[in-house]
This record gives C-alpha cells, sequence and structure tokens, in this order.
C-alpha cells in the first residue's frame, strides 16, 4: 500500500495465508520522542498479530499492509478499492 492510503482508526492485513496472517489496526501516527523521527502505532487485531501492539516506520507498515479490510460479521472482508464509499473505522 502507498502511504498515503493509510488512515487512523483503520484495519489492514498482510494478505499471507494460514498461520502468518494478520490484520492490524493503525492506531495513531506521531513524533518519536526520542529521535523526532516519524513512527506508526498499530495493535494486532486477528492472526498472528492478535493482542499485540507494536511501532514502526510508516514505510514499514505500508510494506506490511496489502490491503484495508473490515469486519464482516465474523468475517474480516478486503475492503474494495473501487468502492463509492470507503469502509468505516470501528473504535478501538
Amino acid at each position: 500500500m502507498s502511504l498515503d492510503e493509510l488512515k487512523i482508526g483503520y484495519f489492514y492485513s498482510n494478505g499471507a495465508y494460514g498461520r502468518t496472517w494478520g490484520v492490524r489496526q493503525l492506531a495513531d501516527i506521531a513524533a518519536d520522542a526520542e529521535t523526532g523521527e516519524t513512527v506508526v502505532r498499530f495493535k494486532g487485531i486477528a492472526g498472528t498479530c492478535r493482542r499485540k501492539k507494536g511501532d514502526c516506520s510508516p514505510e514499514e507498515f505500508a510494506r506490511w499492509a496489502k490491503y484495508q479490510v473490515v469486519l464482516q460479521e465474523n468475517d474480516w472482508k478486503r475492503v474494495d478499492s473501487d468502492a463509492s464509499s470507503p469502509a468505516e473505522p470501528l473504535e478501538p
């Protein structure tokens, strides 16, 4: 994904299969207190990422995130990039 496509509060998947699949919520984009560099803070929501928190560079998160997803009932569905209205983020 490109950096321009990433939005705080939305969910993203790495697009992997099996045990390496994961969903993360982009929680924040902020400046690191020590270095001043921009960092992405995320929450692991499902799969291998579940119940984990972390941070990384925006570029690293964009490389990890293959596409945006939304929870529909009990299943994570890929958001169609051509959809007329984007999926709304769930509250964290």
